[in-house]
């Protein structure tokens, strides 16, 4: 079959791979699109993928063209979505709640081979089944969304907050539609990218600027979310949280990013600051949220290409060209 892989450090390439083999509790599923994340990019950078080569993507979805001997949950002609998500279910975080944690933490596209090739093989525990009128090709959304949702159930939000948002690619986008659902007062974005600010405000936004300087809110805001990874947005959003409010870092930094905190503030002003790391518990909800209209597919999907085009479309989504950009096998 044909398949993007990432060779190594800085070079993908789309080639030739082994037909995927399921497990007596796999599925094979014929991919019907998948998209391209951060966590992509920062494979490319030689992080997170244990070893090179890998065939990455881990937000697919498409239809079930083969089972394990042990499946009878799902049956060929189903269309699914994938949490790519592999747990070992033994170690002390999977057996405290917190399995995104786990000590052998694994994932279908950054451990082992992925969604961004013709067929990828899933657990079937990992698969959910699509409704009639979710369009298996824009289910591909479901997986980042499934990580906003993780990443509101650390924020805890609570009724009337004033939100900022950093970033407003695909996952700060995310993060402002789940916001306008949890009972936000007001939801403002800030990013330098004054093309992804127009998607911002068709979808609502209370206030976008380049900078939370051009906003007006002195006292700062209640939750601040980080969605790029990036340092100097982080540390400008540290200081731009109000008293007893929480900062969010959900955007996904290099390794060697660096920040500097006032421990003092945080003491003096009860201030939280907490993460929010891939899926828990969160992908049957995301599922549940996308196929009741949480999200518009045609204003978060900016481009589909070919997966021929894969390492293209790397090279546009690093340049922060578009929104999700998805390749279809």
């Amino acid at each position: 079959m044909k398949a993007a892989v990432i060779e190594s450090v800085g070079k993908a390439v789309v080639a030739e791979v082994p037909d995927p083999t399921p497990g007596p509790r796999d599925v094979v599923v014929e991919v019907a699109a998948c998209g391209l994340c951060g966590t992509d990019l920062h494979i490319l950078q030689g992080e997170f993928a244990p070893k090179l080569p890998i065939v990455p993507g881990h937000e697919f979805a498409g239809e079930v063209v083969g089972v394990g001997s042990q499946v009878t949950e799902v049956s060929v002609g189903d269309r699914v979505a994938v949490d790519p998500s592999l747990y070992c279910h033994e170690c002390r975080y999977c057996r405290t709640g917190h399995n995104n944690l786990c000590e052998r933490w694994a994932a279908i596209g950054v451990t082992t081979a992925g969604g961004a090739a013709q067929y990828a093989v899933a657990p079937v525990a990992n698969c959910v089944k699509l409704p009639e009128h979710v369009r298996t090709q824009d289910a591909a959304l479901i997986e980042p969304l499934s990580c906003a949702v993780r990443g509101y159930d650390v924020l805890q939000s609570r009724l009337g907050a004033h939100v900022l948002i950093y970033g407003s690619g695909t996952m700060g986008l995310m993060m402002l539609e789940l916001a306008k659902r949890t009972g936000a007062a007001s939801v403002d974005m800030v990013d330098v990218n004054p093309t992804r600010l127009e998607t911002a405000r068709q979808l609502g936004v209370s206030a976008s600027a380049a900078t939370p300087d051009e906003l007006d809110r002195p006292q700062g805001w209640d939750l601040v979310i980080d969605a790029t990874g990036n340092a100097a947005a982080i540390q400008d959003g540290l200081d731009r949280v109000s008293k007893a409010g929480t900062f969010l870092q959900f955007g996904v930094a290099d390794y060697a990013t660096r920040v500097h905190i006032d421990p003092y503030r945080i003491y003096n002003q009860e201030i939280t600051i907490t993460g929010s790391m891939a899926v828990l518990h969160s992908y049957e909800r995301a599922a549940e949220l996308f196929a009741g209209g949480v999200l518009n597919p045609d204003v978060f999907i900016s481009d589909r290409l070919p997966l021929d085009q894969y390492p293209q479309a790397l090279d546009q989504f690093a340049a922060g060209v578009g929104r999700k950009i998805v390749v279809v096998p």
